[in-house]
């Protein structure tokens, strides 16, 4: 299905002429406004089926163009760029470099699900934004985004302990992210955290960032996760037919 939206027509791709005249009828400015040709080449035939071996893409076949994600869409209300909808054409219609052109905005889905709850094709268009994002990194096309970086500090200290201690998550998440450990925002949550939680969970917390406590008996569920997510990172760069050795860094 063509999209002629104009918002997504490429300003580099529109010609305006100042002075034109056709069979005697001045159509100058806004009125012989074109759009430039272009023919497209480089079509990657297999990127719907890429993108649907990975979790969350299973079921991108399903869309048919209503634009109900992206109408619903919390990032797209204040960044129109986010586009949901388009990113799923271009991804079915094997356009993988019109989709690289938005490809440091794509992670920045919110997981809301929103656009989840809206499609009416029950193509869980959270989980194909998650899957994309996931592909370009895979590609090698972008470097991990924060909330990779986020989802695997939270993971590991999953695998490690077998409890999640938000401090130390943080403290990781900024050093590999080159963020300040002080921020406003931070600051402000803990004073608030610590005029309105009890005296005796306050405790138990502080404690928790000295001695990181672990779950007794975790060690075989431990390796039993590691083992599952390497396996499942093997089987995504085997779908993007990329080497599987060295799959977990």
């Amino acid at each position: 299905m063509p999209i002629h939206e104009k918002s997504l027509i490429r300003p580099e791709n529109l010609r305006t002429n100042e002075e034109l005249e056709i069979d005697g009828i001045d159509v100058s400015g806004h009125w012989s406004t074109f759009i430039e040709n272009r023919s497209v080449t480089d079509y990657n035939e297999a990127m719907q089926d890429e993108i649907a071996a990975l979790p969350g893409g299973e079921f991108i076949h399903r869309c048919w163009q209503c634009g109900s994600c992206t109408n619903a869409c919390t990032v797209n209300a204040i960044n129109p760029d986010f586009n949901p909808r388009y990113w799923i054409y271009l991804i079915r219609c094997g356009m993988e470099e019109e989709l690289l052109r938005d490809k440091d905005i794509i992670w920045q889905c919110v997981s809301c699900n929103k656009c989840t709850y809206a499609c009416p094709r029950d193509v869980n268009p959270e989980g194909v934004m998650k899957a994309t994002a996931h592909w370009l990194e895979l590609k090698g096309h972008t470097e991990p985004k924060p909330a990779a970086i986020f989802d695997k500090e939270f993971s590991n200290q999953v695998f490690a302990k077998g409890k999640i201690e938000e401090s130390s998550i943080m403290r990781r998440f900024f050093a590999h992210t080159g963020q300040p450990l002080l921020q406003d925002w931070l600051v402000a949550l803990m004073r608030s955290l610590l005029s309105r939680l009890p005296v005796g969970l306050l405790m138990k917390l502080g404690l928790s960032t000295v001695f990181h406590p672990r779950t007794r008996g975790w060690s075989a569920a431990s390796k039993a996760l590691e083992d599952y997510v390497e396996e499942r990172e093997r089987a995504d760069r085997r779908a993007l037919g990329l080497k599987t050795e060295g799959a977990r860094q």
